[in-house]
């Protein structure tokens, strides 16, 4: 199944998102700005770009796995999501857990996007629910 994602290049530096593979969920996604984020500090990082996505999705923002393993940085909010109707620049929450300032740099490859279903539900109030195998259960309760 295919989509129409419209983008709408605000920004004189910026670019495209795009797969770096074909077959990749995600859409590589680019920083129009240089920001220095220090050790414990999180940045809001634009990229230049706005969107309409194609109805009955949302836009899903995830960290780069490189840039978490060699330097610490992810999305602060992750998955961050873009509702459909949201019609702004897309900008990107950085943190940096590392321990040295970490420079981001114009046309860098900041997040990725991956664009998901959304499905459209009923809610309904309940006096009780069905039981389950896990009932209750949470945090840790099926071991190690």
């Amino acid at each position: 199944m295919e989509f129409n994602l419209k983008i709408n290049l605000i920004h004189k530096d910026a670019k495209m998102p795009h797969r770096a593979n074909e077959g990749d969920a995600g859409l590589d996604i680019f920083s129009v700005e240089a920001k220095t984020i220090k050790p414990g500090e999180t940045a809001l990082i634009g990229t230049g770009i706005q969107m309409e996505l194609p109805k009955g999705t949302e836009a899903q923002i995830r960290p780069r796995s490189g840039l978490a393993l060699k330097h610490s940085i992810t999305v602060l909010n992750s998955p961050g999501t873009i509702d459909e109707g949201y019609r702004g620049e897309l900008k990107v929450i950085l943190i940096n857990h590392g321990k040295e300032d970490f420079i981001v740099e114009k046309e860098m490859r900041i997040a990725q996007m991956v664009i998901a279903p959304v499905l459209n539900i009923t809610l309904t109030q309940a006096e009780s629910l069905t039981d389950s195998d896990r009932g209750e259960g949470g945090f840790g309760s099926s071991g190690k």
